[in-house]
């Protein structure tokens, strides 16, 4: 039996299932919660079935990137882990990221034929340990934050000035986009710094029909007021990208 049969063996399918198991029976318990506190204040009925259809509405096409993640993983690290790692608490971005950074610096690949059993959890324990600092801050300073937050929208009430944490996100994206698009870039270079398309431009190709994609999106919920288009952008744009890189090797 290989590491990647290990990887999707019974075994695996049962810890990862009873953890997924465990996170959906406190979001049904939440739903639950939600639906009473809605009835105790004098919510209208319609409204809030209203509210619950659009929401599982706008999550279909959305969780279709996720589904993209776990089959993009399933081929190097199994279907069990990624399956677990994107339905609880990770992100399609990071995990991918994550995972094949961990692969590099072990002098591997993230690819099935070369996985090993030391490789898988050097990689698991990476992509668990790097991601959990976000739940561990926010329990110890949320309160504090939103406060100060709460207190930051009430003296700039009226202020279309971005606050400091709006400019720190956006260079922090910027930032990241920067590094993969030179990255991407690179490849495309070889000898004194002259572009020769020999290596891969898929990457871009891609790249640039998703923000096309995404641009459009933007416009359209932000000019024509197609609000819905919000909960679908990304993960339509995904796709729009990955579809472009399957025409371009046909």
């Amino acid at each position: 039996m290989t590491v990647l049969d290990q990887l999707s063996s019974g075994t695996m399918y049962l810890i990862c299932g009873a953890i997924v198991a465990f996170v959906a029976v406190v979001c049904v318990i939440f739903l639950v919660r939600a639906w009473r506190a809605g009835k105790a204040m004098g919510m209208d009925t319609a409204r809030m079935k209203q509210a619950v259809t659009a929401s599982v509405t706008f999550s279909i096409l959305p969780s279709v990137g996720i589904l993209l993640g776990v089959i993009a993983l399933s081929g190097s690290l199994g279907i069990p882990w990624p399956w677990l790692r994107l339905s609880v608490i990770g992100a399609l971005h990071y995990e991918t990221q994550v995972a094949q950074a961990a692969a590099e610096q072990l002098g591997s690949t993230l690819s099935g034929d070369t996985m090993t059993a030391d490789a898988f959890s050097t990689i698991a324990l990476l992509m668990s340990v790097c991601i959990m600092w976000g739940m561990i801050l926010i329990s110890i300073f949320g309160k504090k934050y939103l406060a100060r937050l709460s207190r930051g929208k009430e003296n700039k009430a009226g202020s279309e000035k971005p606050s400091f944490a709006d400019k720190a996100m956006t260079a922090m994206f910027i930032g990241m986009v920067s590094a993969y698009l030179g990255s991407y870039i690179g490849a495309l270079i070889s000898g004194e710094g002259r572009f020769t398309f020999r290596g891969d431009w898929t990457p871009l190709l891609v790249a640039a029909v998703a923000a096309l994609a995404m641009a459009g999106f933007t416009a359209l919920s932000e000019k024509k007021r197609m609000r819905w288009l919000d909960g679908f952008s990304i993960a339509a744009s995904m796709l729009l990208g990955m579809a472009a890189a399957v025409l371009a090797h046909l």
